[in-house]
C-alpha cells in the first residue's frame, strides 16, 4: 500500500461488509466495550481502514490470522474513544490526526538534541522532543509521565527524551523557571531539578528557585550566578525562538522523529503512539 494515500483511506467509508463476529475479540479494550458501545465499535470497523498495515477495512483486516500489531494496536485506540463516550465523526477525525502524525509526510522539523536534556537510552530508535513551560498544568502532568516511561516504564530502551523549554507569557514566572531550567542543564542536573519543579508545582515562586535546586543536588552559588548570567537568557530565547519556528504555539508540544505530533495529548495516546512508532522503526531494520 502507498503511504500518501493513507491519510484518504481512513476517513473513507467502506462498503458495509456485515457483521464480523471475531472483529472485536481481537482485541482486549474493544472486548470490554458494553454492548451498544461494541456496536459503535463494530460499525466503525466495518467502514473505516487502518492507515497501515492493511489494505481492507477493520474488520477484514482483524481476521487475518495474525493481524498486523498497528491493525491491533488501532483498533483498540478506536475502542478505548469509543468507551470514552467519542462518536464515529469524532473518532475518523482523531484517527486522521493519528495517521499525520505517524506518516512521513513533508520536510521533518530541525529540533535541537541537546544530551544535557536527554532522558532514557542514548541508542533509542525513536526520539521525542517535548517543548515544555516550567509553569504550565498539562505539561505538570505530561513531562514526568514521559520521563517515567521512557526510563523505566513501556517506552525504556525504546524511546529517548529531550526537553526544550518554552516559557509562556500567559504563565506568570515562566521566564524565570525557564531559567531556572536552563541553569540546571548547564550544570548537569536537568532532570532531577525539573522533576522537582512540576512535582512542588503548586509552591513556585522565583524566590524558591535556589532552594528548589539545592534540593535537586545542585550547587547553590552555582546555580544563582548561572542564572544571572546573560549567556544562559541568551540561550532561552534561542530555545524558544526554535519552537516558534516549529511552529509551537502551545505546550505541551511534541515532535516524534521530527514530524509534529497532532493527537489526543493524554497519557495512554502518547505511549501508545510512540510504541507505534518503536514497532515501525524495528521493522523498517528488518
Amino acid at each position: 500500500m502507498k503511504k500518501h494515500h493513507i491519510v484518504s483511506l481512513l476517513i473513507i467509508g467502506a462498503a458495509f461488509f456485515g457483521p464480523i463476529r471475531t472483529s472485536l475479540a481481537q482485541t482486549c479494550a474493544c472486548d470490554a466495550l458494553p454492548a451498544d458501545k461494541k456496536a459503535l465499535a463494530q460499525t466503525i470497523f466495518s467502514a473505516l481502514h487502518p492507515y497501515d498495515g492493511c489494505d481492507e477495512t477493520f474488520a477484514r483486516c482483524l481476521e487475518a490470522k495474525p493481524p498486523k500489531p498497528v491493525v491491533l494496536r488501532l483498533a483498540a485506540d478506536i475502542c478505548r474513544q469509543v468507551k470514552a463516550g467519542q462518536d464515529r465523526k469524532q473518532i475518523e477525525h482523531a484517527l486522521s490526526k493519528r495517521a499525520q502524525t505517524m506518516l512521513p509526510t513533508g520536510p521533518r522539523a530541525t529540533l535541537t538534541l541537546d544530551e544535557a536534556f536527554r532522558a532514557g537510552a542514548a541508542n533509542a530508535p525513536v526520539t521525542v522532543v517535548v517543548y515544555a513551560c516550567s509553569r504550565c498544568p498539562f505539561c505538570k502532568v505530561m513531562v514526568p509521565a514521559l520521563y517515567a516511561a521512557v526510563t523505566d516504564g513501556p517506552l525504556a530502551g525504546k524511546v529517548r527524551l529531550y526537553m526544550r523549554p518554552f516559557p509562556l507569557k500567559s504563565h506568570p514566572g515562566s521566564t524565570e523557571g525557564g531559567l531556572a531550567l536552563m541553569s540546571a542543564a548547564k550544570l548537569g542536573r536537568f532532570w532531577p531539578f525539573a522533576l522537582l519543579v512540576y512535582k512542588r508545582f503548586n509552591s513556585f515562586s522565583p524566590a524558591v528557585l535556589p532552594e528548589w535546586a539545592v534540593a535537586a543536588g545542585l550547587d547553590r552559588a552555582a546555580f544563582e550566578r548561572t542564572f544571572a548570567d546573560p549567556k544562559t537568557r541568551d540561550e532561552l530565547v534561542a530555545c524558544k525562538q526554535e519552537g516558534l519556528r516549529n511552529r509551537v504555539d502551545a505546550t505541551p508540544s511534541l515532535f516524534i522523529d521530527g514530524r509534529p505530533y497532532l493527537y489526543d495529548l493524554t497519557e495512554e495516546a502518547v505511549v501508545d503512539v510512540l510504541q507505534e512508532a518503536y514497532d515501525a522503526a524495528v521493522a523498517a531494520r528488518k
